[in-house]
């Protein structure tokens, strides 16, 4: 009997496992002729023998979110926004998470925040003052829409978001090449205004049953908006538990909300270390399974690119002493 599983088979790239085997192993493995005195940092750009190329007009607008929370929407706006920044493209993060913003503690920027969009609008302080850039990587910069516990204007809406993407496109430094919104939990307000500018989103869902009824409900208040790149991230997928038919499949997420997977999540206990840690998964040395994935998302995301599921062979239950009396 089989099991519909998460290995992955990316349409266009050149792996064709969950985790993408690196062509440049073999010629890392060879003995080279200058030798390092200690081994060379992992980069997402050796993950493949090339640098993806990006898709689309720039800048592309992505609204990561689920519906439900505590999915990971933001541990994949961090990790994926600093995937993409070490592939070479600019990236600013909004966290549109009004009174409740964590983006800021996931980056380890949440000293840094002096200013938001709200004083912005308020003229208490220019655009890039508001923008925090990332010491580690300084193509990455992020953008909170208001302080903790605080409330936003009665006038402040989708118009007022469209206002400040446009702002960012036509900013002294440069369009970036990726404007990520993370969005919050929910349908109301705060979701339609973080969707608003929006030209494709990525829906971020785990194999249980209620965060897919709220993943299809999402899928379909983004159609009547006129988002049609929809691609989702299955997140906290865990082998054994399918394997005893004890979660959904990743196949069996895909029928249910008939969507392009942009990539497969594991359970990684790492996730809260380096949460609490302020210092997001794609950094970490050596990398983390978790890590690998959210890189590989990343690289899908800039080609327009998704994967696919496959099977694998499903593990026989194991029989108990009734089983002898048919139990």
């Amino acid at each position: 009997m089989t099991s519909p599983w998460l290995l992955a088979e990316p349409s266009s790239l050149c792996s064709s496992t969950f985790l993408p085997l690196n062509p440049l192993h073999k010629t890392l493995t060879k003995p080279s002729t200058k030798p390092y005195a200690k081994a060379p940092p992992i980069r997402s750009v050796l993950q493949y023998n090339r640098k993806p190329e990006l898709a689309g007009t720039t800048p592309r607008v992505v609204v990561i979110t689920s519906g439900k929370g505590g999915v990971g929407k933001t541990t994949t706006t961090a990790n994926v926004g600093l995937s993409l920044a070490r592939l070479g493209f600019s990236v600013v993060a909004i966290d549109a998470d009004v009174g409740l913003r964590n983006l800021d503690l996931l980056l380890g920027l949440e000293n840094r925040v002096n200013y938001t969009v709200v004083e912005v609008l308020n003229g208490d302080c220019r655009l890039d003052q508001a923008l925090v850039r990332d010491k580690r990587w300084s193509n990455f910069e992020l953008l909170c829409i208001s302080k903790p516990r605080s409330k936003l204007p009665l006038g402040f809406g989708g118009k007022a978001l469209v206002w400040l993407v446009d702002a960012l496109k036509d900013r002294q430094e440069g369009c970036p090449d990726f404007i990520l919104i993370d969005c919050p939990a929910g349908i109301d307000a705060g979701f339609i205004t973080a969707i608003t500018p929006a030209n494709e989103a990525v829906l971020v869902t785990t194999p249980d049953i209620t965060a897919l009824r709220d993943a299809d409900r999402v899928t379909g208040l983004l159609e009547c908006d006129g988002i049609r790149d929809i691609k989702m991230i299955v997140n906290r997928v865990r082998t054994d538990l399918i394997r005893g038919e004890d979660m959904m499949s990743v196949l069996d997420v895909q029928e249910m909300l008939g969507l392009a997977l942009l990539g497969v999540i594991p359970e990684d206990s790492e996730v809260i270390r380096s949460t609490n840690r302020g210092f997001p998964l794609v950094l970490n040395k050596p990398p983390t399974l978790a890590g690998l994935a959210f890189e590989q998302a990343a690289w899908r995301l800039v080609e327009q690119d998704s994967m696919k599921a496959v099977m694998v062979e499903e593990e026989p239950k194991k029989k108990g002493f009734f089983s002898f009396f048919g139990g």
